[in-house]
Parts: structure tokens; sequence; C-alpha cells
């Protein structure tokens, strides 16, 4: 063995730095109890005052908002909340992830609205789809109006309304532990992350011949980052530079 290989083995050890851990990251980690946790609330049945798990309802419509209470997304599905809400914040194997529309790291709470009346509906049931394209779109619209950007960041608007819904009753949770709410809140870290995002939309809107709304989404993260950017300005105070 060489002097230089029998060196690197008398190193000390750091506590807790095995590479052969099968852990996952805290904010993983947190993410993903916080996450059960929510969609496997109990909650009551409208229709029949049965107990079930929230997340397994097939129909629904369901917001993400950010550290600021600010709307980000409105989504649907007609295969499970939990399901889909996982594909985009565990799996990120949805559309809005991987073309950079949606930052997962963004999500702070979500509100799920579901439709328990359609829970025997085929999916290809057109009237139960028009409910839901209904209900999309009510919320899609007072998620505009509470915007303080009038817009949030779907690539598309909802289909327009052909039947009227009335809006069920919503259940919201926070996803995001004290921990990883520590971790991520600094205003410099949103900062760094959200200018992240925007570079790589901005890299595949130059690489690719895309519709407008992905354009419109780019124009919207734009408007996002120069709030927040002039937010934290506005807020800062002369400091020493780090040498």
């Amino acid at each position: 063995m060489s002097l230089l290989s029998q060196s690197l083995l008398d190193l000390p050890q750091e506590p807790g730095s095995a590479i052969a851990t099968a852990e996952l990251p805290l904010e993983t980690r947190e993410l993903r109890r916080l996450l059960d946790d929510f969609l496997n609330r109990e909650v009551r049945n409208p229709l029949d005052q049965s107990l079930g798990k929230l997340g397994n309802y097939r129909w629904g419509v369901y917001a993400f908002y950010d550290y600021d209470g600010e709307p980000i997304y409105v989504g649907q599905t007609k295969e499970s909340l939990r399901t889909r809400i996982r594909r985009h914040l565990t799996n990120q194997r949805t559309d809005a992830v991987a073309m950079s529309v949606l930052d997962p790291f963004e999500v702070y709470r979500i509100v799920v609205y579901p439709l328990p009346q359609l829970e025997t509906r085929s999916a290809n049931d057109a009237q139960a789809k028009e409910l839901l394209d209904a209900l999309e779109q009510q919320v899609y619209s007072q998620a505009i109006a509470t915007s303080k950007f009038g817009a949030i960041l779907n690539e598309k608007e909802p289909p327009a309304a052909k039947v009227a819904v009335e809006v069920p009753e919503s259940f919201s949770g926070i996803i995001v532990s004290d921990a990883v709410r520590a971790i991520r809140e600094h205003p410099d870290m949103r900062i760094a992350r959200r200018t992240q995002t925007i570079s790589r939309l901005a890299m595949i809107i130059s690489q690719r011949r895309v519709q407008k709304g992905l354009r419109k989404v780019l124009h919207v993260q734009a408007l996002r980052l120069e709030w927040l950017t002039r937010k934290r300005f506005n807020s800062a105070s002369d400091t020493v530079e780090d040498d």
C-alpha cells in the first residue's frame, strides 16, 4: 500500500458522514413524511358520512401555495389526489416540473378540493369531466384574483366551464417542517433557487419551439423574482462583506 493510501485510511472519520448511508436527506424525508400525513388524513365523505383518506379521492382539484402565501399552481386529477400530487412533489414526473414551470422547492402549502360525488364515475365520463373542469376553472380564477401578480405558473388556462359547480369543502396542509423551513425560507436562498429555475426555463425555451403559455410562465417567474429581490433589497442594511 502506498504512503498516500495509508494516509487517507488514517484520516479521522467525521461522525455522520458515512457514504454508505441508506437514509434519505432531511428535506426529502420531511417532505415525504408531511405529505403522507396530509394525504392520509381521514376525512368524512359528505354523501354517506363514511371516513376515508383524503388522498384516495380520485376526482378533485389541488392548489399549491408558496412561502409568502402566494398561489403558484392549480391542477386537476381523475386518477387520485395522492397519485397526482406525489408525482409533482416526489417523483417529479409531470410536465410542469420537467419543463421547470413548477419548482417543488417553492411549495409550502397544499389545498385540495375533492369531488366525492364522482368517485364511481369512469375516467372517460364526459359529464364528470365537465364538472371537474368547472371546478378547476373556479379554483384557478380564485387563485388569479388573490395573487399579487394577477397570475400563477400554469402554462395553460383551464378549459372554459360548461356547467355550474358548487365549490366543495377544501382541505389544507403544510408540507414543510420547521427544520426544512429554516433551511429554505431565507430570502437569499429562495432568490438563488428562483433564479436557477428561470435560467433552466429560459434555456428550454431557447432550445425548442414552444407555445406562448411557456413564455407567459417565464414572465410570471421574472415578476416573482423581481418582487422578492426588491423586497429583500428594501429590507436590507449595509453589512461588511466576508473576506
